[in-house]
């Protein structure tokens, strides 16, 4: 069974680029040197922040989309697991 993930990276410009893949490392490294999605390879990605495993490719991609819907804000709070802030944004 294929594990899917959902990430967040830091990227250069200090914001945050979410993204999802069925291998972290591999992903993660491809943003890091700039041979990732077009965003990143723009700006430069700094570092993975947050990242969350899914049974599914589906799962995964349903996900994605609620985070790229969230603010910064929001999404500062999930990856700093603040959950009572999360909850109120």
């Amino acid at each position: 069974m294929d594990c899917w993930y959902v990430y967040i990276l830091e990227c250069a410009d200090g914001s945050l680029y979410t993204g999802m893949t069925n291998d972290i490392q591999r992903r993660v490294d491809e943003h890091l040197t700039r041979r990732g999605g077009h965003y990143t390879e723009t700006v430069g990605a700094i570092r993975l922040l947050w990242n969350e495993a899914h049974p599914d490719k589906y799962s995964a991609a349903k996900r994605e989309r609620q985070l790229k819907g969230w603010t910064r804000r929001k999404k500062l709070a999930l990856i700093s697991g603040d959950i009572a802030l999360l909850k109120r944004l």
